[in-house]
């Protein structure tokens, strides 16, 4: 591993966690056992981006629903783990597929059952208000919450090291006539 700015310049693939990343990790049971999660626009925004711009993007979650599937496919990612009590197992499975390579990953958690997944990888990373354990792990903690935009900061920073950050769009970067 070297400086942090030159390895996200190499990735390839990021793993989100659900609850407590992509969310603030709460949830709201419905009468139908679905759950009602509150997710932020701004990392929904570059988890689409990134995906259009070749990042892989793979989640693994222990949590389920209709209603999280429906968020995923609508972001357009393809890959996901959900009710998985391995996280491990999917996560091996993933970097097989893909023929990835570990330390060109990125892995996003915020509690306990992050940490092993997390080993696995070059680049671990947390919200800010994960737990002390997982801070402990990570390489970086975004300045954002879970579900308030520590999705879209990680995100943001890759693609800007690998200069595909916003590279089309007129007035972003200053190129507006």
């Amino acid at each position: 591993m070297g400086n942090f700015k030159e390895d996200i310049a190499l990735v390839e693939a990021i793993v989100l966690d659900v609850d407590g990343v992509m969310t603030d990790g709460g949830i709201i049971p419905t009468t139908d056992g679905d759950f009602i999660r509150r997710y932020y626009a701004k990392d929904g925004y570059a988890m689409a981006y990134a995906l259009r711009e070749g990042l892989k993007i793979c989640v693994i979650s222990g949590g389920r629903g209709a209603m999280l599937e429906n968020r995923l496919k609508l972001l357009g990612v393809t890959r996901y783990y959900l009710d998985c009590m391995d996280k491990t197992a999917a996560m091996q499975e993933f970097i097989v597929d893909y023929g990835l390579h570990p330390d060109r990953m990125i892995y996003m958690g915020d509690d306990i059952p992050d940490l092993e997944c997390m080993s696995l990888v070059g680049i671990p990373v947390c919200p800010s208000d994960a737990a002390m354990e997982v801070i402990e792990a990570s390489r970086y903690v975004s300045e954002y919450e879970g579900g308030r935009g520590a999705v879209r900061d990680i995100i943001e920073q890759v693609l800007r090291a690998q200069g595909t950050w916003a590279r089309n769009l007129r007035g972003v970067l200053g190129t507006q006539k």
